[in-house]
């Protein structure tokens, strides 16, 4: 791997060399390196567009790294990616893209990841997504999450694109059986005319099932972000749903909830803040010594950690 294949691998998963336990890592179309683990098995599929995770059941304090990297301009792919995680597991997923664009023509990855989750598992599933590159082709990212959670199941799911990523359209649905929790944090942020959609769907089907998804993001210059969440709650349980964002120069940003309680125990919540970054906290950190610059900075750093 070249230097801007090690810079794309760092970025999107902080790895530096290959990882102990299951990975897959994709480069460019194909598998460069794969390893799979006396729990944790990855199958290509035979198609060659995307993999099989089996994870069995008790399977503790492991980790899968499937990381895509992309550094030919011009190459389009979809990626299908299936995980089966048996039950009582507790797992870490590091997944994400990054893509290195020097030349004129667009580069694109579409990966959708489908989650079979057992009985009692706990997963922490991290996406991240990067681009780099000064051609003018687009990098561009259209990430679909599929997740079935079941019972007394548990998954936390970390999304973040801070930098490079001219298009993207974020798909995540869930379907929540009983005492199962999901809790998602998007952090985002868009420049130049980047766009940004980003859309939730939650389906709330077993009592005491429980859903948080929060969007943190930021939009400057001429970007354009929208923010749809849509949480149906057909049992007793609880979800809430949250987009906090901050608008900069000639952005655009539109948020859309939807809240369906089909129970009368069906208890929801949706928040919504867009707003410009306040002038006492530029000012009271410009008396630090800060410029206005850095400050504002320094205030966009902290809302997206």
């Amino acid at each position: 791997m070249d230097q801007v294949g090690a810079k794309l691998l760092e970025e999107i998963a902080g790895l530096h060399e290959i990882p102990e336990g299951a990975y897959n890592i994709r480069e460019n179309g194909k598998s460069v390196g794969r390893s799979s683990t006396e729990e944790i098995e990855i199958i290509p599929k035979d198609n060659g567009k995307g993999i099989d995770i089996h994870i069995k059941p008790g399977t503790k304090n492991k980790s899968v790294h499937i990381p895509v990297i992309i550094s030919q301009s011009g190459l389009k792919e979809v990626v299908y990616n299936d995980f089966y995680i048996g039950e009582d597991c507790d797992v870490t997923i590091v997944a994400g893209c990054g893509i290195h664009n020097g030349g004129k023509d667009s580069s694109q990855h579409d990966g959708i990841h489908s989650f079979f989750v057992g009985k009692n598992a706990h997963i922490k599933y991290v996406e991240k997504h990067y681009g780099s590159g000064d051609g003018n082709g687009e990098r561009i990212m259209n990430p679909e999450t599929i997740i079935n959670l079941g019972e007394g199941s548990f998954m936390e799911m970390d999304t973040v694109q801070i930098k490079g990523v001219d298009s993207t359209i974020r798909k995540t649905s869930a379907v929540l059986e009983k005492d199962a929790k999901l809790v998602v944090m998007e952090r985002l942020m868009t420049h130049g005319k980047q766009k940004a959609e980003s859309y939730f769907h939650v389906e709330l089907n077993g009592d005491g099932s429980g859903a948080n998804v929060v969007s943190r993001s930021v939009a400057k210059e001429s970007s354009y972000q929208k923010f749809v969440s849509d949480l149906e709650g057909n049992a007793a349980c609880s979800g809430h749903t949250e987009c906090d964002a901050i608008i900069m120069d000639e952005a655009k940003i539109s948020a859309v909830p939807q809240l369906e309680a089909n129970h009368p125990d069906a208890a929801l919540i949706h928040e919504a803040a867009i707003g410009k970054i306040a002038g006492e906290q530029i000012i009271k950190l410009m008396t630090l010594g800060l410029t206005e610059e850095e400050a504002e900075a320094k205030i966009v750093d902290g809302f997206l950690q």
